[in-house]
C-alpha cells in the first residue's frame, strides 16, 4: 500500500505521479472504514483529499503554516503529517481529536472548531511572520459555508491591505452542513458555472504569450490590473475589487492543476484567493448522495451507509420540533430563525410546513440573534435554534439587541452540556453563566421531554427575552409524574424530605434522582428539587427550603464560574440562611473529546464523587461541631 509510505510529514513528496493517485483512493478508503466505525466528520474530509494532497507537495512542515476554518476537514492533513494510527481512537478521551490540535502536532498551526476564523489567524501568521523577518508561507483554507460568517469579511477587508504573500484557499463544495444560503453562495456559483469565462480566460492568456518578447508581459499586466481579463468576463468580481488576486476556478480534485496553480499563488506579492471547486462526500455514493447526513455520522455500515445504532426515543431536538410545530400551527407570529443547521437543530420539518416564516441566515450567529430582535419588534414571535456553542458568538447582540430592548426572543439552545466527541470548542457549558449575567433574560431547563414542551410553550408566550437549555441525545422520560404548570420563577420540588436538598438544573434529573437514593441508602434524609428557572432564581423555594436543611447540593452541566450554583451560594450567604452549599459541576477548564458518561466521571459529575463529596463535607461539619 502507498499509504504505508507515508509515516511523517514531507513523505508525500517522495511519491510518483502514478503513486500520488493511488494514495487518494487509499486515502479514501481508509477515511470510509476507520469512520465506520469510530464516527467523525466524514463527507467534508471525502471532499478534500486531493486538495489536502496539493497543499502537502507545495508547502514545506512543519516551516509553513497550513490553518484550516473550523478543522473538521483535516483527517487528511492528519494522515499525510504521520498519524494515521491515531485514527483507532479518533474523538476517544486521551486520544486523537477530529480537529487541529496544536498540542498533537507541530504541523497543525492553530485550534480551530468554530467557523470564519481561518482568514483572521492566517493574517496574525502572516504579521508575525513579516515582524520577525521570516519567509515561510502561510496558507488559510476557508469553505464557502464560511463566507456567510461577518469575521471572515472583517479579515478579507484586512487582507486588501497586504503587501506579501498570503493565500487564502476557497473550498467550495456549495455546503456548510446544509446546503449553502444567500447572496455569497450565488455569487459563487455564478464563478462555478462561468466554464465560458475559465476557458476564455485560458484562451486568450495563451494566445497574448506568443506575442514575440511580449507577450509575458502583456500577460502580467492584465493579471495586475482591475480592469483585466476577470472584470470584462465576470461583473462584480468580489476579490479583485478589494485588490486580493483571484485564481480559479479549478478542479479540486485534478492534483496535477491544484499543485500548478498553488505554486502560482506562492509567488503573489499580497493576498491571493485560490477557487477550488470540490465535491462533498467524494468517493462514497451514499455521502455523495447526502452530504448533510455524512456530516457528522455516528458508526455506520459501510455498505448501506445505515447508522448501526438507532434510537426509538424522541430526542430533545425532536420533541421541539414537534411542540414547535403545533404552536406554529396554531399561530401564524411565529417564526423559525437557523444559522445553517436546519436538520441539527430540528426545523427542518418547520422549513417544509411553514416555508415563509422560516430564515436560515447561513452560518452567521450575531446576523441571526439581531435579525430575531427586529422580528420581534417588528410583532413577530422568534424562535432561534441554536448550538450552546455557536450561540457564544451572538453574545453582544443578545446583550445589546435584544436584552435591552426586552424584545421577545426564544433562544431554543441545543447540544447544551457536554456534548462529546467533537471537544473543547463544541462543549455546551457556558450559556448558563453568559446568559445570566444579562439583565432581562430569563432562562429555563427542563427535567424531561414532558416539561420539555411546556417550557417551549410557557417561551414563546412570554413577554421578554427567554431561553430553554436542553442537551443533546435521548430526551428523559423519568418523573413523568411531576408536572404542575410552568410558573415564572418557581421551581419544583419532587420530593420533600429533610436535612439535605439536591437542587438540579435540566437534564441533570436522573443524576441528582440516583444521587439522592444514594445518600438515602446511606440513611440520610434527601429532598429533591428541580429548579426550572436558572434566572430569576427561586429565593423563596430556597428560604423555605433553609428552614429544615442544613445542606444543599446544587447539579448543573455547566461551570460553576458564574453558574446555577455559584448564585445559589451567593443568595444563601448573602441572605444569611445557615444552610451550606456544595456546587457540583464542569471546573474551570476546557473539557476535552470523549464520551459524555466518561467526561462526567473525569470532571467529578457523577454519582459515586458528588456522593462521596456531600457525606465528607458533612462528615466535616460534624467534627467542627465536635
Amino acid at each position: 500500500m502507498v499509504l504505508e509510505m507515508i509515516q511523517k510529514e514531507n513523505d508525500i513528496k517522495k511519491l510518483t505521479p502514478e503513486q500520488l493517485g493511488q494514495l487518494a483512493n487509499e486515502i479514501r478508503q481508509f477515511l470510509i472504514e476507520k469512520i465506520s466505525r469510530t464516527g467523525g466528520h466524514l463527507a467534508s474530509n471525502l471532499g478534500v483529499v486531493e486538495l489536502t494532497m496539493a497543499l502537502h507537495l507545495t508547502l514545506d512542515f512543519p516551516e509553513d503554516k497550513l490553518i484550516w476554518d473550523v478543522g473538521h476537514q483535516s483527517y487528511t492533513h492528519k494522515i499525510l503529517t504521520g498519524r494515521k494510527d491515531g485514527f483507532d481512537d479518533l474523538r476517544k478521551y486521551g486520544g486523537m481529536s477530529g480537529f487541529p490540535k496544536r498540542k498533537e502536532s507541530r504541523c497543525d498551526a492553530f485550534d480551530t472548531g468554530h467557523s470564519s476564523t481561518s482568514i483572521s489567524a492566517g493574517l496574525g501568521y502572516v504579521a508575525a511572520r513579516d515582524l520577525l523577518g521570516e519567509n515561510h508561507t502561510v496558507i488559510s483554507v476557508i469553505g464557502d459555508g464560511s463566507l456567510t460568517g461577518g469575521m471572515a469579511y472583517e479579515a478579507l477587508n484586512n487582507a486588501s491591505r497586504l503587501k506579501s504573500n498570503f493565500i487564502i484557499v476557497l473550498n467550495d463544495n456549495n455546503m456548510s452542513i446544509s446546503e449553502n444560503v444567500g447572496g455569497m453562495s450565488k455569487y459563487l456559483s455564478g464563478i462555478r458555472t462561468a466554464s465560458a469565462y475559465t476557458e476564455l480566460k485560458r484562451g486568450v492568456e495563451d494566445t497574448l504569450k506568443k506575442i514575440p518578447r511580449q507577450g509575458d508581459r502583456i500577460v502580467n499586466q492584465l493579471r495586475k490590473t482591475k480592469s483585466g481579463i476577470k472584470q470584462l468576463f465576470v461583473p462584480g468580481m468580489l476579490f479583485e475589487d478589494m485588490d486580493i488576486t483571484y485564481l480559479g476556478p479549478v478542479d479540486g480534485h485534478d492534483l496535477k492543476k491544484l499543485v500548478r496553480v498553488l505554486n502560482e499563488a506562492k509567488r503573489v506579492d499580497h493576498a491571493v484567493l485560490v477557487h477550488v471547486i470540490t465535491k462533498k462526500g467524494k468517493g462514497y455514493g451514499p455521502a455523495e448522495e447526502n452530504p448533510a447526513r455524512f456530516h457528522g455520522p455516528g458508526p455506520f455500515d459501510i455498505e448501506t451507509g445505515e447508522p448501526k445504532e438507532i434510537s426509538t426515543t424522541d430526542t430533545y431536538t425532536q420533541v421541539f420540533s414537534k411542540v414547535l410545530n403545533d404552536i406554529a400551527r396554531k399561530d401564524d407570529r411565529i417564526v423559525a430563525i437557523t444559522a445553517a443547521m436546519a436538520d441539527g437543530t430540528g426545523l427542518a420539518s418547520f422549513a417544509k410546513r411553514f416555508p415563509q416564516r422560516f430564515y436560515d441566515v447561513g452560518i452567521a450567529e450575531e446576523h441571526a440573534v439581531t435579525f430575531a430582535a427586529g422580528l420581534a419588534a417588528g410583532g413577530m414571535k422568534p424562535v432561534f435554534a441554536v448550538y450552546s456553542s455557536f450561540l457564544q458568538r451572538g453574545y453582544d447582540q443578545i446583550l445589546h439587541d435584544v436584552c435591552l430592548q426586552k424584545l421577545p426572543v426564544v433562544f431554543a439552545i441545543d447540544r447544551a452540556g457536554l456534548v462529546g466527541s467533537d471537544g473543547e470548542t463544541h462543549q455546551g457549558v457556558f450559556d448558563l453563566s453568559y446568559l445570566s449575567s444579562i439583565p432581562n433574560m430569563t432562562v429555563m431547563s427542563p427535567k424531561n421531554r414532558w416539561e420539555m414542551a411546556d417550557m417551549l410553550r410557557f417561551a414563546v408566550d412570554f413577554h421578554g427575552p427567554v431561553a430553554v437549555r436542553y442537551p443533546r441525545g435521548a430526551a428523559y422520560e423519568g418523573m413523568r409524574e411531576f408536572r404542575a404548570p410552568v410558573e415564572y420563577g418557581k421551581g419544583e420540588i419532587i420530593r420533600r424530605e429533610s436535612q439535605i436538598a439536591v437542587i438540579f438544573v435540566g437534564h441533570m434529573a436522573p443524576l441528582a434522582l440516583e444521587v439522592c437514593q444514594g445518600l438515602k441508602e446511606k440513611g440520610y434524609a434527601c429532598s429533591l428539587v428541580n429548579a426550572r428557572f436558572v434566572k430569576p432564581l427561586d429565593t423563596g423555594l430556597l428560604r423555605s427550603l433553609s428552614e429544615d436543611h442544613r445542606y444543599f447540593v446544587t447539579i448543573e452541566e455547566n461551570v460553576m464560574i458564574g453558574g446555577f450554583g455559584e448564585q445559589v451560594l451567593d443568595y444563601v450567604e448573602g441572605a444569611g440562611l445557615d444552610v451550606r452549599v456544595r456546587n457540583i459541576g464542569i471546573p474551570d477548564d476546557y473539557v476535552e473529546h470523549g464520551n459524555v458518561d466518561l467526561l462526567r466521571r473525569e470532571v467529578g459529575l457523577d454519582k459515586d464523587t458528588i456522593i462521596r463529596r456531600v457525606i465528607d463535607d458533612l462528615n466535616q461539619q460534624e467534627d467542627s461541631k465536635n
